[in-house]
């Protein structure tokens, strides 16, 4: 299923809506400007295989170039715009794009990579002039609404890991010999009947379409015929107006925006109605027990956790009345078998930690040009168990229990330290705006563990707030664990979708 079904049943039904300014774009016009892009693309020698950048803020163009790419079987990379033009190129450069579209609201980026991105042939601007690229709409006005010559095969996402832990690493899926009209993307056939999208779905995103959920699941809802509110950005209470002005059945978060709308003054939150959600998932980063409990006590038992990555390795799923009797987990498998295994590669018991794995059929992907990091993604008795990286434990039901990301470990006087189960003790103090914990390097202990804060708006920072935040976590985790720093800051390396670049944040400390 793809939106050209839907141009031809409900052609004037909104696809795509701006939270804030209410641009519609509806099935009829994303048919045929997404047929009017693809042939652009094919008339610069894009073919099957080959791969189109999109490096700009939320806009129905962004699914417009999706769908472009999809229905042309090429693949489609989209740019975090926030990246400095060095990191962005290195990406333009490493995907091996030869076509790019950007905003003119991206022109100083756009125009700075292209003495160092050769292999792009097209490139195309929209929203205003950018120097170097021609006019987006112009491009398309010229080009007939007619499908590409041939039957290629479905084109598919080909996006970057965030690099919380490193550079982003390209994730390559294989294309099937399926093109677009052979049946919908395989996630919708995981993700869609638990969720129940449908055409009557109005989702709401407030997170970038750069990032592999947002884009995905906005994907999911065109391919059954419902309506994407896309927010140009998340703020918190704008979130919440969004939800009651558009009537969104279903959204996703990231635990930060959940934080965020919890410390809204609760007379903020009260006036804001919310009870048109069916489905509100949560996923990218872990969710402390309590924010979630808080999140369920308001918004009711529809909150929906899902584990998963870029790399698609596997999804294991939970309702809030699962979760309710199993807090902490994130479920059971939808996608693949877990596996928890030691350092050697070999299963560990029910209830013991370990590196978490999804047994697959085979290797879903490949990290583009690096097979050494796609090695270390595989087990190494099991090249058909791919990891993520992180580490957890599944119970005697079967379900799966995160302990941290292997990278974040901090080894402290040889005692392991998961600073996630820091970060949640820490999340709700109303003092805490923004937390991560780190080890910085130690002659005695190895690693010091330090939290490094950013207070909330009224706190003070300093060595009493410092002294209250460990005296709070004393009375919550073990003494060992307490950070014996407590360091306070303006700002934390987040990306928008809430995830710590943790590999930033140790950098500067270890410097």
């Amino acid at each position: 299923m793809h939106p050209g079904r839907f141009a031809a049943l409900t052609p004037d039904k909104p696809a795509v809506v701006m939270s804030d300014t209410g641009e519609t774009l509806t099935y009829a016009q994303l048919d045929e400007r997404s047929l009017r892009l693809a042939r652009v693309l094919y008339d610069a020698g894009l073919r099957p295989g080959d791969d189109v950048v999109v490096l700009a803020e939320n806009s129905p163009r962004c699914f417009e170039a999706y769908w472009a790419a999809v229905r042309s079987g090429l693949y489609v990379t989209a740019v975090d715009f926030h990246l400095q033009p060095a990191e962005a190129a290195y990406i333009v450069d490493d995907c091996d794009a030869t076509a790019l579209i950007t905003s003119a609201g991206q022109a100083a980026t756009a125009t700075t990579i292209i003495d160092g991105t050769p292999r792009v042939r097209l490139r195309l601007a929209f929203d205003g002039d950018v120097a170097g690229h021609d006019d987006f709409e112009a491009a398309l006005a010229a080009a007939p609404a007619e499908p590409v010559p041939g039957t290629p095969p479905r084109g598919k996402d080909m996006l970057y890991s965030s690099g919380t832990t490193g550079r982003p690493k390209g994730v390559k899926p294989p294309l099937s010999d399926k093109g677009i009209d052979d049946g919908p993307d395989p996630l919708l056939g995981v993700f869609g009947p638990v969720y129940g999208f449908d055409a009557d779905t109005v989702y709401l995103s407030p997170a970038p379409l750069y990032h592999a959920a947002p884009l995905r699941f906005g994907a999911m809802v065109h391919a059954v015929g419902g309506t994407v509110v896309v927010m140009p950005r998340f703020d918190a209470e704008a979130s919440l107006a969004a939800i009651g002005r558009y009537r969104a059945t279903h959204s996703q978060w990231v635990p930060t925006m959940f934080v965020r709308m919890l410390k809204l003054p609760d007379e903020v939150r009260a006036r804001h109605d919310v009870s048109s959600l069916k489905v509100a998932v949560h996923a990218a980063a872990p969710c402390p027990v309590e924010v979630k409990q808080r999140m369920i006590d308001w918004w009711g038992p529809v909150l929906h956790e899902y584990y998963g990555s870029t790399e698609a390795l596997g999804v294991t799923m939970i309702d809030s009345l699962e979760w309710l009797t199993h807090p902490g987990s994130v479920g059971r498998s939808r996608l693949g078998v877990v596996r928890v295994c030691d350092d050697a590669g070999d299963e560990v018991a029910t209830g013991e930690t370990g590196l978490v794995y999804f047994e697959r059929d085979v290797l879903p992907f490949s990290y583009h040009k690096d097979s050494g990091k796609t090695a270390e993604a595989q087990n190494p008795k099991h090249p058909n168990w791919g990891t993520n990286g992180d580490i957890g434990h599944v119970d005697a039901d079967g379900y799966l229990y995160l302990t941290d990301r292997r990278a974040f470990t901090i080894i402290s006087g040889g005692v392991n330290v998961y600073p996630q189960e820091i970060e949640d003790a820490l999340a709700l103090h109303p003092a805490v705006l923004d937390v991560a914990v780190i080890g910085v390097p130690d002659d005695d202990l190895g690693e010091r563990v330090t939290a490094v804060v950013r207070a909330a708006p009224g706190a003070t920072p300093g060595p009493e707030l410092a002294e209250e935040l460990r005296a709070f976590l004393r009375s919550r985790i073990s003494h060992r664990k307490v950070p014996r720093v407590v360091d306070f800051v303006d700002e934390l390396p987040r990306t928008e979708t809430g995830k710590l670049r943790k590999h930033v944040l140790r950098a500067r400390y270890a410097g």
